[in-house]
């Protein structure tokens, strides 16, 4: 097949599909618990030796040890160096070992079918490219009554997942309700040096910042209280981190699949996301589905061209078809992506066209109206300097302190608007917090307490007593002083 005709499989960690058909790896209807699991049970060496067949076998015949042992860590080497993690951890462990059930107790009868219920046919897809033996068996061991169809892509995909208990029908419960709908799992973590199994908060959803990096942030409040009475909700998300998640085939179909012009990894998911909303869908996070993942802090394999590069043309492409006039914003925070090739878009404009979808300013005002608009003027940006130091965002969102960190010359958090005599981030101002004593990231609202005057390189709140200050590379207010170089910011566009 041509690499091309493969490329939307790489952009998925493990999509699941409903209804989809394929190639069957393995079809069943069984209870795979730890204790009656004969799916991957440890067999004799010798049934390696079964003649090859096209015909389906049972996997009762299927050697696991020897086929983990066949791609070990060699002695003396680096266990991290070929997958980013401890695979001498992994290969310790058993395929159908024992995870705990990190759902919400009331979410334990969500996680069979109910009486007389009729749920969707269901394939799970799984791409993967050299990936860690051990780690791929515990992916397909608990995919319970459904077709798994295993693909191999020519690029690299990420199969280090654990399904845990009654993941699959609180999933497909929703699409039934409503084909337009695509939910994704709580994503638990997996510790790549352990692989100990974590639960993660079900107060979580997806976001993103101007500069199109995905992030999870918590829900409001509000949303919080409610889901402390009623934990089972389902949470709307304006994004969905990409990986994991299950959609109707037909639906999928309808909205273009995916954009084959992206490479490799990375922004698939935001133009999904945008595509999703703006054409009729909805996304969710159901808190009684859970699917642990190995979250990795190296990718194991290379990006022709810069893994850099390959993400700014992915993200270039969503923020062109789907952003509007609101990618300028983005184009703000990076810069250089306005120089990175991003192939013709042509065919997408015209998949929106023809599905009659919303503008990106009805994203804001329905989906995602948390994500601030910078303010007038906030489109020129330039880094705030002080040696080798800038001020950065330091990834947080509203309420986090902003401080120092080491000039990288990319934009992204180290880009900031002096406009209305404000020091903002995407809608966030430094604001000094008086009874802390801290400098925080605030809705930008004109406050005194977000005024700085830039005046002789300095940035001074009302009345020219405190200042903004970098000594001992801490970011403070401090009174100003004439000849403080800690106090002496430059501007770098």
């Amino acid at each position: 097949m041509p690499k091309r005709k493969l490329k939307w499989l790489l952009l998925a960690a493990i999509a699941l599909v409903t209804g989809v058909g394929g190639y069957v790896f393995w079809t069943g209807n069984r209870d795979l618990s730890e204790d009656s699991n004969e799916a991957l049970r440890l067999k004799p060496s010798a049934a390696a030796t079964l003649p090859n067949t096209s015909r389906q076998l049972s996997w009762r015949y299927f050697d696991e040890k020897g086929y983990v042992v066949a791609a070990r860590v060699k002695e003396g080497a680096d266990p991290y160096e070929r997958h980013k993690f401890n695979q001498e951890a992994s290969d310790a462990l058993p395929s159908n070992r024992a995870i705990p059930d990190t759902r919400h107790p009331q979410c334990i009868p969500e996680g069979d079918p109910r009486p007389g219920e009729r749920l969707p046919a269901t394939s799970v897809i799984i791409t993967f490219h050299n990936e860690a033996r051990s780690a791929l068996l515990r992916t397909i061991v608990r995919q319970a009554w459904c077709e798994v169809v295993c693909v191999v892509p020519a690029r690299p995909g990420r199969r280090h997942c654990e399904c845990n208990q009654g993941w699959l029908p609180p999933l497909l419960r929703r699409v039934k309700e409503d084909p337009r709908r695509i939910v994704c799992p709580v994503i638990d973590v997996i510790n790549l040096n352990s692989f100990k199994y974590f639960g993660a908060s079900s107060d979580l959803r997806g976001g993103f910042d101007w500069n199109l990096v995905f992030k999870w942030e918590f829900l409001s409040s509000k949303e919080r209280e409610e889901r402390a009475i009623h934990p089972t909700l389902p949470i709307r998300t304006p994004m969905i981190a990409g990986g994991l998640f299950v959609v109707d085939k037909a639906n999928f179909e309808h909205l273009g699949t995916y954009d084959t012009a992206m490479d490799i990894w990375g922004g698939e998911n935001l133009e999904f996301s945008f595509r999703v909303w703006q054409c009729g869908g909805s996304l969710e996070i159901l808190p009684c589905s859970r699917v642990g993942h190995v979250f990795r802090k190296q990718h194991p394999y290379s990006f022709p061209g810069g893994s850099g590069n390959v993400f700014a043309r992915n993200t270039r492409r969503a923020a062109e078809v789907w952003m509007d006039d609101f990618k300028k914003y983005y184009y703000a925070m990076v810069p250089v992506a306005r120089n990175v090739p991003m192939g013709s878009i042509e065919e997408r404009l015209q998949l929106r066209k023809r599905l009659g979808c919303q503008s990106f300013q009805w994203y804001l005002d329905n989906v995602f109206p948390e994500l601030k608009v910078p303010v007038a003027g906030g489109e020129r940006l330039a880094s705030l300097r002080q040696g080798a130091l800038c001020l950065d965002t330091l990834g947080g969102a509203e309420g986090s302190p902003v401080g120092l960190f080491v000039c990288h010359g990319a934009g992204g958090n180290q880009h900031w608007s002096l406009a209305s005599r404000l020091i903002a981030h995407g809608g966030l101002c430094v604001t000094l917090d008086e009874q802390l004593g801290s400098l925080l990231l605030r809705p930008c609202g004109g406050h005194p307490s977000q005024r700085w005057l830039w005046q002789d390189h300095k940035l001074q709140q009302p009345g020219g007593k405190l200042c903004l200050d970098g000594s001992g590379g801490q970011l403070s207010a401090k009174p100003c002083r004439r000849t403080a170089n800690s106090q002496r910011w430059t501007l770098s566009t």
